[in-house]
C-alpha cells in the first residue's frame, strides 16, 4: 500500500498539514508494509505513528523508529535536524486521532464484516458482554468478546490491556477475528476510548447504554463531557440501520435516545417496568445468593430467565442483553439458553468462598464508583442472613470527590467496614484513606482489635493483604463478606510499580487460615 493512498482516507480535520521525503521521489508513492505505534517493533517498510503517552512520547523515539527500518513517519511536530534518509515524514494535528482512519483502511475495514455490538455505560458493561456473548454461542453465532477482563475468540484468550485496545490494535484484531470466520463482536467501548478516538473507524451494528453515572472526572472534568464522550458511539459510529439499545431509566437515557436518532438508527428502549417506550421490559424477579430468576415482557410474549450471575443490578445487564438479542434478531429461546449458560464474570460479585464450609460468604466484585458501590451493597444486604462486612478502597491519582461518597454508600448498609489501599498509585495511601474517611462518619473508628464485637464501625487499614484477613477472620458463618473496587484485577499499582496482588487468591487464603483455626 502507498502512503498516500493511506493519507486520503484522513478526513478533512485530520489531514496532513506537512510532507516530505527524498528529494527525489513524491514521499506519496513511499510503499508502507505495515503500520506500529511502539518504536522498538518497527519493522522495515512500516509508516510509525508517533503517539503522545502519558509516560512516554513517541516522538523522542523517532531515530529509532528508522534505524529499525521505517519508511514513513507520522508525527505532530517534524524536527529539523532528523535525518529520514530515505523514509517519508508526515505531519498532523493529533496523530492519535489519525491512527484510528488509518488502521481501519490498511485492515480492509474490518468492522464492516461482522455484526459489531458496542456496549457503553459506566457500569456494567463486563457483565453484559458476558451475557450477550453467551446468547450469541447460544444461536450458533462464532464470536469474538473484546473488553475488560480478556479477548476471547476461536478458542484463543488474550490478556486486555485497556478496556478498548488502541485503534491500531482494535483494527488489527478485528480483521484477525474474521479471518478466523468470527462473525459477530461484543465489545465494551469506555468513554476514554471514546474521547480519545480510539474506536474512530469503527461501524457498530449495535450500540447499547447501561448507565452514567460519577466516574472518570479526573479525565474529563463534569459529567456533561463525560456523557458527550458516550455520545459519540451513538451520534458518529453507529449504522445508519443500526440499533441503539437504552436502558430507559438512566436518567441521561434521552439524550442517548436523541443521539441514535441524530444517527439515523432505531432506538430500542429497555426497561425495569412497563412503559411506552420500551420494547421488553421486567415484569417480575428473584435473586438469592445462588442466581437470579426474572420475568421479561418481550415482544407479547412473557419469557421466563434464569441467570447465574448475582445481585439485583444484574437485572439491568440481562435487560440490555435481551434488547441487544432482540437487535440482532435472535429469538428469544435462544436467549433464554444463552443466558442461563453464562459463565461466572471474573470479579463481578464472584463468589469466593467453598459453599457447604464453616466460613463465611465472601464476595469479589469490581465496584469503584458511588453508584456501582451502592447497588452491590444494596443488592447484597437483604440476602445476608447475618452481618455485612466491607473492605473496600479508591485509586490513587484518579477523581478524589468520589471517595467520599463511595464511603458514605458503604456505612449506608454495612455493619462493619474496613477502608484501605486500591492502586495508590503515586499518591500517598494514608491521605487518601484521610479523604475516605468523611464518608464514614455515620460510623464509628476503632482499633482492629475491636472491630469483631462493634457494631457501626470501621477500620482504616493501610494494607489490603491486612484487610481483607481481617475481614474475613471476624466473620461467622452466616456473614458475607464483600470486598470491593479491584474484582478480576491481579495487581496492585503502588507507585510505578504494578505487584502481584489478587483479592480472590488473597480471600481464598484468608479463609482457610480462618478454617484451620477454628
Amino acid at each position: 500500500m502507498k502512503l498516500g493512498e493511506l493519507l486520503e482516507t484522513l478526513p478533512p480535520e485530520r489531514e496532513v498539514s506537512s510532507l516530505r521525503g527524498p528529494s527525489a521521489a513524491d514521499p506519496r508513492s513511499t510503499p508502507v508494509r505495515g503500520l506500529c505505534m511502539d518504536s522498538r517493533r518497527v519493522a522495515p517498510g512500516d509508516l510509525f505513528v508517533a503517539l503522545r503517552g502519558a509516560q512516554s512520547d513517541g516522538h523522542d523515539h523517532l531515530e529509532q523508529a528508522l534505524a529499525l527500518g521505517a519508511a514513513a513517519l507520522l508525527v505532530e511536530e517534524a524536527p529539523d535536524e532528523l535525518d529520514l534518509g530515505g523514509a517519508a515524514l508526515a505531519v498532523v494535528d493529533d496523530t492519535r486521532r489519525a491512527l484510528a482512519p488509518l488502521s481501519a483502511h490498511f485492515f480492509g475495514h474490518p468492522s464492516h464484516e461482522v455484526d459489531l455490538v458496542g456496549i457503553t455505560g459506566t457500569n456494567g458493561k463486563t457483565s453484559t458482554s458476558y451475557l450477550v456473548e453467551s446468547i450469541l454461542a447460544a444461536a450458533g453465532r462464532a464470536t469474538g468478546l473484546i473488553g475488560t477482563v480478556e479477548v476471547r475468540f476461536a478458542g484463543e484468550r488474550l490478556r486486555a490491556i485497556n478496556t478498548t485496545p488502541e485503534s491500531l490494535e482494535l483494527q488489527q484484531l478485528l480483521r484477525t477475528m474474521r479471518n478466523h470466520r468470527i462473525d459477530s463482536v461484543v465489545m465494551e467501548v469506555s468513554s476514554h476510548a471514546l474521547a480519545i478516538g480510539r474506536t474512530d473507524g469503527c461501524r457498530y451494528r449495535v450500540a447499547a447504554f447501561t448507565n452514567l453515572t460519577q466516574d472518570h472526572l479526573d479525565f474529563h472534568h463534569t459529567m456533561d463531557r463525560y456523557c458527550e464522550a458516550k455520545l459519540h458511539l451513538f451520534r458518529e459510529l453507529l449504522a445508519s440501520d443500526g440499533v441503539a439499545v437504552i436502558h430507559l431509566d438512566d436518567p441521561y437515557a434521552a439524550r442517548f435516545v436523541a443521539a441514535a436518532r441524530h444517527s439515523g438508527a432505531e432506538p430500542l428502549g429497555v426497561a425495569r417496568g412497563k412503559r411506552a417506550d420500551a420494547r421488553l421490559w421486567l415484569e417480575a424477579s428473584e435473586a438469592t445468593l445462588r442466581e437470579t430468576r426474572a420475568t421479561v415482557a418481550w415482544g407479547g410474549r412473557r419469557v421466563e430467565v434464569e441467570c447465574p450471575l448475582l445481585g439485583d443490578f444484574n437485572l439491568d445487564n440481562l435487560l440490555v442483553a435481551c434488547g441487544i438479542a432482540e437487535a440482532l434478531g435472535i429469538s428469544r429461546d435462544d436467549a433464554a439458553r444463552g443466558i442461563a449458560a453464562c459463565p461466572q464474570v471474573p470479579g463481578r460479585m464472584e463468589r469466593v468462598d467453598e459453599p457447604g464450609t464453616a466460613g463465611p460468604t465472601v464476595l469479589v466484585d469490581y465496584a469503584h464508583t458511588p453508584d456501582a458501590v451502592e447497588k452491590l451493597l444494596a443488592a447484597v444486604r437483604p440476602l445476608s442472613t447475618g452481618s455485612l462486612i466491607t473492605v473496600f478502597g479508591c485509586g490513587g491519582d484518579r477523581d478524589r470527590k468520589k471517595r467520599a461518597p463511595m464511603a458514605e454508600a458503604v456505612a449506608r448498609h454495612s455493619d462493619r467496614a474496613i477502608a484501605t489501599s486500591d492502586n495508590p498509585r503515586s499518591e500517598d495511601p494514608e491521605q487518601i484513606l484521610a479523604d475516605v474517611e468523611r464518608g464514614l462518619a455515620s460510623m464509628r473508628r476503632v482499633g482492629a482489635e475491636d472491630l469483631a464485637g462493634s457494631e457501626g464501625a470501621y477500620v482504616s487499614c493501610v494494607d489490603r493483604r491486612d484487610a481483607i484477613e481481617l475481614a474475613v477472620s471476624i466473620a461467622g458463618p452466616d456473614d458475607t463478606v464483600v470486598i470491593a473496587g479491584k474484582g478480576h484485577e491481579d495487581y496492585q499499582i503502588i507507585g510505578r510499580e504494578r505487584l502481584p496482588f489478587d483479592d480472590r487468591r488473597e480471600a481464598r487464603r484468608a479463609l482457610e487460615r480462618a478454617v484451620e483455626g477454628s
